[in-house]
């Protein structure tokens, strides 16, 4: 009876890592309930349930004993949708029989701990180029595209450095956006560039929450208000940072 329990305790573990893995990399709620669930069937636990915040899990199961309940805590999140997409095929792998509970752990523990990102200087060059991009898409003259790569790259390298520097996204946004309106206003003032509006326009669109803006709108519609409604307040104080920051420069023009 004591290693049924215990069994049943290393396959709520194995839940919980990959539901925390999902939510801090990008996945949304129900997706990561959904995922938690699903394994903790595919092993033979017939009555689960989870809760799920942007900050926050909570995860138990039905027991012969008095029920086991978990809460561990969301701190930091990024976008990392490799790791979310690793994790839902070990839920497939683990659905076919072909992982023990340990196993899964293992695998999942290495998925969190590696680091599958680019480098930085890869994100920076990808990100100033879709500045250049979003211009041209915006609609924007060609002899603008070069200020839009270097006003991007500057405001991601900017948005990246001082939130390091203080782990507040709100300033960090803030600082960057401020950042990529005086350099797009210098460029239109020596005359390199042309159409102050699109070169910003292109610019900020590395710093807009895209993918916090879509998990938003897919909690709600899935039901589950309170994640997607604070999701879409992280997405509007986003928004309303980068505005903020154009808006100080353009006020002073």
């Amino acid at each position: 009876m004591e290693k049924q329990l215990e069994r049943k305790y290393d396959i709520m573990e194995v839940c919980l890592l990959a539901g925390k893995v999902m939510l801090e990399n990008g996945a949304e709620t129900y997706r990561v309930e959904d995922t938690m669930m699903r394994i903790a069937s595919f092993y033979g636990i017939k009555e689960s349930h989870s809760y799920v915040t942007p900050t926050g899990i909570i995860f138990s199961i039905e027991t012969s004993e008095p029920t086991k309940t978990k809460l561990i805590r969301i701190s930091e999140r990024t976008t990392d949708l490799q790791k979310v997409t690793l994790v839902n095929s070990i839920s497939r792998i683990i659905g076919n029989g072909e992982l023990t509970v340990e196993e899964a752990y293992e695998r999942l523990k290495e998925i969190e701990e590696k680091d599958y990102k680019f480098s930085f200087s890869i994100q920076l060059l990808s990100a100033a180029i879709a500045s250049g991009c979003f211009l041209i898409m915006f609609l924007g003259n060609w002899n603008d595209f070069i200020p839009a790569m270097i006003a991007g790259g500057l405001g991601f390298y900017s948005v990246v450095s001082f939130h390091r520097l203080v782990p507040i996204k709100f300033f960090a946004e803030f600082v960057a956006s401020f950042i990529i309106g005086l350099v797009a206003l210098g460029f239109v003032h020596f005359g390199i560039g042309q159409e102050l509006d699109k070169i910003i326009i292109g610019s900020v669109m590395p710093l807009v929450p895209g993918l916090l803006i879509t998990n938003a709108v897919r909690d709600l519609m899935a039901g589950h208000l309170v994640s997607g409604l604070s999701k879409g307040a992280e997405a509007f104080l986003t928004a309303f940072a980068i505005g903020a920051g154009i808006a100080v420069v353009i006020t002073f023009i």
